[in-house]
């Protein structure tokens, strides 16, 4: 068994599965509400957005976490402002920001000379660089994002079942869209360090997707997909330790095969119900 355990014995390797598993309980946290709204494109676009602020930050020698929060945060409010001001949809506004926020991102990369290795782990993610100072990050994003998940349950509910009934009810669903831009982009933001910004994706949907198959209340969502990220990034270290791959790429790609295995799962189990002879009593 040591080929279980070798990797974990090493404490950087051991900072990397606990900054992973703080990243998959935030992003179940995030994730679940976006499977609920159907806004996987929203978590996407940030991801991107993200990038001309942590190339910038990189270039000037600035935090790069603080880039690519600053960053994100334009584009939600670009978002907003699009919808509100032009008039346009919501889909629209989030292409075009997302569009221009990569081409952005882009020229400032290939402006840059000898960027190529920054370049790399912006888009990609290097979770075994992971420090103490980062898993302090990690674990405040945590705390931030599972109390407003708490405290604005009542209105993303009703945000997600109807948010005009919720309007007549006062239930405030304007919060609830509030706090769903700001859950995805803290996810997006805290995860960028251990899968880059183009992967994220992947770990804040996929365990999501994983666990709606077997889960009907949102919390027991939330939990079976923080429990399901947590074993990918377990999974997604030792394979890329033995393999030689990239780590972040990796954990994503396990997540994603989650996914695909519950999937499975699930339309097994039902296919097998669905053979199931039915007995139909007989009269006496």
């Amino acid at each position: 068994m040591s080929w279980l355990t070798d990797p974990f014995s090493l404490e950087f390797v051991q900072r990397a599965l606990l900054g992973g598993a703080l990243v998959a309980v935030l992003c179940a946290v995030a994730g679940t509400w976006v499977i609920i709204r159907g806004m996987a494109f929203l978590g996407e676009a940030l991801a991107h957005g993200m990038l001309p602020g942590v190339a910038l930050a990189t270039v000037l020698g600035l935090p790069v976490l603080l880039g690519a929060a600053v960053s994100a945060m334009a584009m939600s409010l670009g978002i907003g402002v699009l919808q509100r001001r032009a008039r346009l949809s919501y889909d629209t506004s989030i292409g075009l920001l997302f569009v221009g926020m990569l081409a952005l991102g882009v020229i400032v990369i290939s402006h840059a000379g000898s960027f190529a290795t920054d370049a790399t782990a912006i888009l990609f993610g290097d979770i075994l660089a992971v420090g103490v100072g980062d898993l302090v990050v990690l674990a405040v994003a945590v705390v931030v994002g599972v109390a407003a998940a708490v405290a604005a349950h009542r209105s993303l509910v009703a945000l997600a079942v109807d948010a005009r009934v919720a309007r007549v009810l006062n239930l405030r669903p304007r919060l609830g869209r509030t706090v769903l831009v700001g859950l995805v982009t803290l996810a997006v933001v805290a995860s960028y360090q251990a899968v880059g910004s183009l992967l994220v994706v992947g770990l804040l949907v996929a365990p999501a997707v994983a666990a709606r198959q077997w889960t009907e209340r949102i919390p027991s969502t939330m939990v079976l997909a923080a429990v399901i990220g947590t074993v990918a990034v377990a999974v997604g270290l030792l394979v890329s330790w033995h393999a030689a791959t990239a780590a972040g790429a990796t954990i994503a790609a396990t997540a994603i095969a989650a996914a695909g295995a519950s999937w499975a799962l699930r339309a097994a189990r039902d296919a097998a119900v669905r053979r199931r002879p039915v007995l139909v009593p007989v009269p006496s």
